[in-house]
Formats: structure tokens, C-alpha cells, sequence
């Protein structure tokens, strides 16, 4: 076994790492919400949009539907994914939209990107600065309380002749709020392994912080992470579904 760091740009990995990912599912339930909650609009927006596949399972559905990112190789890749589709380059902390959608959402933890407690404060600034009155923002986030540092998930992935395994895990010091989303890929050719680790920097919060952040403006409501149906959250699991719809 070798090990060295294989990948400087993940953009070409990234659907391969997400493989186990029910986009369609995901899609499916904040559709839901913005018909439980939303205004029904059709204009949608997803930050941290990655490759696009929820963009094009909204669009499926009938939006009029984007994306943002901060990578352009994954932006590159979201517009051959979806032609059709706006996407632009931008941070999610600090973005202006042309059309104000009334849908916007966050998938896979992302607004954990953020980093910084005053930048996840931007963010969900810049959300409701940008959508239509009464408009939805959905995002799943998880609890720093919560979090098992030896707690990991993990999937494989045959790609050509070679062999990925991809593994994941949350660790928080316990204090402060900068947690890590630790991240390692294998790649195995014929007996040969070769891989790579990295640690991405996120914002560690509490939901009681989170929703002290929200409530200027939004009407939180809360949902267990269960993309198979909308149960309100029980106080417990330390991840959990956020519908926020503007004030």
C-alpha cells in the first residue's frame, strides 16, 4: 500500500464520493415543505449547489432553478448537468440574485461551510435579504453538542477499473465554535492503494444558537433528519431539518 495525496480539486470525484446520496428524496421532501410552508413560488436557488443534482430534480419538478458555488470546476460540471439552469460564482455568506427566488436551499450540510459564527450570521442574512416575502430556506445542520468524534460513514464506489472507498466523520474539540469534517478516499488498483485525507474547516453551533441566529428572520420550524417523512423534531438527535420561512 501506498499513501499520498491524489486529489487538489474534488470537482471530478465529487458525484463518485456521493454516490449513496437519495437526491432525489432530499429534493422530494423540501418540495413538500415549500408547499406546507413556502409561498409556492417556483423560483429556486441552491447554495453550495456542488455538481448540481438537486438543481435538476427541482427543475424536474418545475422550477425555475440555480445554484452557487465557491468551485468553478463543480460549477462547470452543475451547467453541463443542467443547461438550462443559472449558476453562478459566489459565496454563500455574501450573494445577491437578479430574480429573488422563493425557494432556497442547502443540501448535505453545507451551511456548516461557513466556518464562522459572523459568517453563518451573513449567510442567513443573505437569504432572507434575497428571497421573496414569505419565501422558504431549507438546510440541514447538525448540533456540536451532539457530535461523536468516533462516529464515521463510509460507501465504495467502482469507477473504471478502480475501487474507491469514501469515509466521513465529525469532530468537535468540545469547546469554541470550529468543528471539522474530516474526509479520506482510497483508491485501490489492481492490489495497489493509494490515499488521501483532508480536514475542512466548519462552523460548530447549537441549534439553541442556531435559532437564536434564525429568529430575526425567520419562522423556524424544525424537522428530524428523516427524508421518508416530516415528523417534527423530538429535542434529541443531534441532526435535524430546518424549514425558515421569511418574516
Amino acid at each position: 500500500m501506498t499513501s499520498n495525496a491524489l486529489y487538489t480539486d474534488l470537482s471530478g470525484y465529487y458525484d463518485l464520493m456521493c454516490a449513496d446520496i437519495d437526491y432525489l428524496q432530499q429534493s422530494h421532501t423540501v418540495h413538500r415543505l415549500q408547499q406546507l410552508f413556502g409561498n409556492n413560488g417556483r423560483q429556486h436557488l441552491d447554495l453550495a449547489c456542488g455538481t448540481g443534482p438537486h438543481v435538476a430534480h427541482f427543475i424536474d419538478f418545475g422550477y425555475q432553478s440555480g445554484g452557487l458555488d465557491i468551485n468553478q470546476p463543480m460549477l462547470d460540471l452543475a451547467q453541463t448537468r443542467c443547461p438550462d439552469a443559472d449558476f453562478s460564482l459566489q459565496d454563500m455568506c455574501s450573494f445577491s440574485t437578479e430574480t429573488p427566488p422563493d425557494l432556497i436551499t442547502c443540501f448535505l450540510y453545507s451551511i456548516h461551510y461557513s466556518a464562522q459564527l459572523e459568517r453563518l450570521s451573513q449567510c442567513i442574512a443573505s437569504a432572507h435579504a434575497a428571497l421573496n416575502a414569505q419565501g422558504l430556506f431549507c438546510f440541514n445542520a447538525v448540533d456540536k453538542h451532539k457530535i461523536d468524534n468516533n462516529s464515521f460513514v463510509s460507501h465504495s464506489a467502482q469507477h473504471g477499473n478502480s475501487l474507491f472507498k469514501f469515509a466521513s466523520n465529525w469532530h468537535y474539540q468540545g469547546n469554541g465554535n470550529a468543528q471539522a469534517l474530516m474526509l479520506s478516499i482510497d483508491k485501490t488498483d489492481n492490489g495497489i492503494t493509494q490515499s488521501w485525507q483532508d480536514s475542512h474547516s466548519m462552523v460548530a453551533v447549537s441549534f439553541s444558537q442556531l435559532q437564536q441566529l434564525l429568529e430575526p428572520y425567520f419562522d423556524v420550524h424544525i424537522f428530524e433528519h428523516d427524508y421518508d417523512k416530516l415528523v417534527p423534531w423530538q429535542g434529541t438527535a443531534g441532526n435535524a431539518l430546518f424549514a425558515c420561512v421569511k418574516k
